[in-house]
């Protein structure tokens, strides 16, 4: 397999353009996902008989081969980017909605309580308390989607919306590998490039977590070697002397 290093050069342009795409597709599919999820968790986490049929649902979503599911939306949204985004960000639920309920289960009911003697309302206390707190695993839950729907975009080749899975396309018909590699290289970074600036956003979001990032155990480190005053009894002449 021999790898043209001058095709890249001279298709800058196209693999921008196919770059740009490829975010315009994924992008607003993590979004939608992430507007729907929410209040289906909440609804999950407040209506306990719901729970199953919420996530069992997310998850069946899940099952449908994603080519299988662009040809059943063709008929209602046609070969545009509607139907790559829809698709998309029914695969994103099965992730954010279970890690959002699990983020709202991990919240301690003693900071419910306290918001509750304060007098503050149940969607004030939500928006205050609840979600700040879950954060952390709803953005775990964010990040794994993001890079999943980075992934999946290039299936929408078939329909046209692939981003950069064009490239996949015209390198298999072509046996040409060069594009081939220059578009799982550039997903590959595209991922890696989101991963990082979710990372970033959460670390911004969350003030109450950055000091926390030292072990546990290091103060017990500095205690076992702390000096420690002296048990024995005191000797026959030191108690003359007193």
């Amino acid at each position: 397999m021999t790898i043209e290093w001058g095709w890249f050069p001279d298709h800058a342009g196209e693999l921008a353009r196919l770059t740009a795409d490829h975010l315009a597709t994924a992008v607003p599919a993590v979004l939608f996902g992430l507007l729907i999820a929410l209040p289906l968790a909440v609804l999950a986490h407040r209506v306990r008989p719901l729970r199953g049929f919420v996530l069992g649902a997310s998850n069946i979503l899940y099952t449908i081969p994603s080519l299988a599911f662009f040809v059943l939306l063709l008929p209602v949204t046609g070969l545009t980017r509607t139907t790559a985004i829809t698709g998309l960000t029914a695969y994103t639920l099965v992730v954010l909605v279970r890690n959002t309920v699990e983020g709202l289960d991990a919240v301690p009911a003693s900071a419910r309580e306290a918001s509750k003697a304060m007098g503050t309302s149940t969607l004030r206390t939500l928006l205050t308390v609840e979600l700040p707190l879950a954060l952390p695993v709803i953005m775990a839950g964010v990040r794994v989607a993001t890079v999943m729907s980075i992934s999946l975009v290039s299936v929408a080749s078939y329909i046209g919306y692939g981003g950069l899975g064009q490239l996949f396309t015209d390198g298999f018909q072509r046996n040409f590998p060069t594009p081939v590699i220059a578009g799982v290289a550039l997903t590959l970074l595209l991922a890696l490039v989101a991963d990082a600036v979710l990372v970033t956003v959460q670390w911004l979001c969350t003030p109450w977590l950055r000091g926390t990032s030292r072990p546990h155990g290091a103060s017990r480190l500095r205690g076992a070697f702390r000096p420690q005053r002296s048990s024995r009894p005191q000797s026959l002449e030191s108690r003359k002397r007193a």
